[in-house]
């Protein structure tokens, strides 16, 4: 056998090989299988490719033995939690972050007393809930009761309760009160309540997705975000939905509202944090990604919410959707306020591989943007579209406060196919429902919601999903060098590509606020970061945030 050549590179003979391959089946045993050539013609349709009918024949016995092998790795049942060997890593190369150092730095706040009615309390931020609590004027127990009440008082108009954590959040909360009084004092967010959207698993209640499929699903662990605020002092009192399967806002109890119109629903699929914050009900809440779930949210409902980077906060314990592309991030009343609970929850984690270490450095004490170069994306600005004004005015804003415009465009890349990897990882993240037909439980089954986006991952050859991630590598190289010498940059919330683009490339955002349309509903624009840029986007996005006054306005609850 030493002079056999398929020995030379330590390639065993492809009959012996294939015999290994299946499990000690021989060769002739395999041949004859239900995949024809006519089967194979077919396929090619979907693919786009065509074959000769002699390669159609030589391609049998290999399809046949995949087929099978399709079946073997099937047969492991594998959950949700599991994740790939490949991690997405989205640094380009030449990459130097723009914090050099870690460091934060909170704004100067004036004294703040407690609320002639008792009411008002349901719209102030973190930090002025924090110097309640730090002076002494209200109790986390009152104040995690108080946030209960509101959330079970609005809760059946809006829907954004999947279940409350009451009894175990008054325990927290008399923790932090005895620790405040001996003068143990944790930070901005001790004794503070707060929610998470139903994809992120709590050890002492369930996890639902807000899929039928997943009503009674208990995983009984608590997620590293989740932990990471226990440890901050912050008291979780609800899990709050989502879109089933992180997709809109319709879930398995209905459609979660918005406060200001709830004939609408809250956009998603971070539904339940955005209308909860929106509403009053909690001053903050945890909500996550892929592809515009928490920028969408909040903007319906009025509220401010960070999209982190890629890799800056661990998602251990966190739903699947799409192992390169979820992020996990607050929504809260302010800028600064997102600043406090990012700082609390990022940072790597040895339970998710996915995460990387950066620094992040926040000064909320600046107050002008002069000598800010801060980007913008021209040919989206330039197009006619229903927040155009209020965009606009935010672009001077923005001069006003210091800040050098400068135009950017995008890549010449095809971002909406190299967005498909996020339908194929989807697929295999719930390929069982689709195998057990449970993906007909789902209460959205229109052409393009999740069943059948599962579906037809199914069908994409992993040829082509690897091709999209070359591309995806190109895309996020020429972003990068396009972004060089800017501070940040600005751009209309979805009148753009830019929601796709930077949701490929991992880029943090803030959006907040910028005006209300002619129904009197809130719109927003987006602050976009370099990559790992959070500091900076936070920073400036905090300054024109507090040069206007969208994010004081609420809704009115009379209903």
């Amino acid at each position: 056998m030493a002079k056999n050549s398929s020995l030379k590179y330590g390639i065993l003979p492809l009959s012996l090989l294939a015999s290994f391959i299946l499990g000690g089946f021989a060769w002739n045993q395999v041949q004859s299988s239900a995949i024809t050539v006519e089967i194979i013609a077919s396929a090619e349709k979907i693919i786009g490719i065509d074959f000769t009918p002699a390669q159609r024949d030589s391609m049998l016995s290999t399809l046949n033995d995949r087929a099978r092998d399709y079946q073997a790795i099937r047969k492991l049942h594998l959950p949700n939690s599991v994740v790939p060997s490949l991690i997405f890593n989205p640094v380009p190369v030449g990459f130097i972050n723009q914090d050099k150092s870690n460091g934060f730095k909170l704004s100067a706040i004036s004294p703040v007393k407690l609320p002639a009615d008792k009411n008002d309390l349901a719209f102030y931020t973190i930090r002025q809930l924090s110097e309640l609590l730090r002076t002494r004027q209200i109790t986390s127990v009152e104040l995690t009761k108080f946030y209960i009440d509101r959330l079970k008082k609005y809760n059946s108009k809006l829907l954004f309760v999947v279940d409350f954590t009451e009894e175990q959040a008054l325990k927290e909360a008399a923790q932090a009160d005895a620790e405040i009084k001996a003068g143990k004092y944790r930070g901005v967010l001790q004794g503070i309540p707060y929610g998470v959207k139903d994809l992120l698993s709590t050890a002492a209640s369930k996890t639902t997705f807000g899929a039928l499929p997943y009503k009674e699903q208990h995983l009984g662990i608590d997620a590293t975000v989740v932990k990471r605020l226990h440890d901050a002092g912050a008291v979780l009192v609800a899990k709050l939905t989502l879109g089933e399967l992180a997709m809109g806002d319709t879930w398995f109890g209905g459609m979660t509202r918005n406060p200001w119109d709830i004939t609408r629903g809250s956009s998603g699929s971070s539904a339940g944090p955005a209308s909860t914050v929106s509403a009053g009900c909690l001053p903050f809440a945890i909500g996550s990604e892929t592809l515009g779930s928490i920028v969408s949210p909040s903007t319906e409902c009025g509220d401010t919410g960070l999209r982190p980077s890629f890799g800056r906060v661990s998602k251990y314990g966190a739903m699947a959707l799409s192992w390169s592309m979820d992020k996990l991030g607050p929504i809260t009343r302010s800028v600064e306020d997102c600043a406090i609970v990012f700082n609390a929850i990022q940072g790597t984690d040895a339970k998710d591989l996915s995460t990387i270490a950066a620094p992040f450095n926040y000064n909320g004490t600046i107050t002008s943007l002069k000598g800010w170069k801060i980007g913008y994306t021209k040919e989206s600005f330039d197009n006619r579209y229903d927040n155009k004004t209020n965009d606009s005015l935010t672009l001077v804003k923005l001069k006003e406060l210091g800040a050098e415009l400068i135009p950017i465009q995008k890549p010449d890349l095809p971002i909406g196919p190299i967005t498909n990897m996020l339908n194929v990882e989807a697929g295999a993240a719930f390929q069982e429902l689709v195998l057990n037909h449970k993906d007909d439980m789902l209460a959205q089954q229109g052409k393009y919601a999740w069943p059948n986006i599962f579906r037809a991952a199914q069908l994409v050859p992993a040829v082509e999903y690897i091709q999209e991630s070359r591309a995806r590598t190109l895309l996020i190289q020429q972003w990068y060098e396009r972004l060089k010498g800017l501070d940040i940059y600005i751009t209309p919330t979805f009148y753009s590509y830019n929601l796709s683009l930077t949701n490929l490339t991992g880029n943090p955002c803030v959006v907040l606020p910028n005006g209300f349309n002619k129904e009197g509903r809130p719109k927003s624009i987006t602050f976009m970061g370099q990559l790992f840029g959070e500091g900076k986007t936070l920073e400036a996005a905090r300054i024109y945030q507090q040069a206007t006054n969208f994010h004081k306005k609420h809704p009115n609850l009379a209903f």
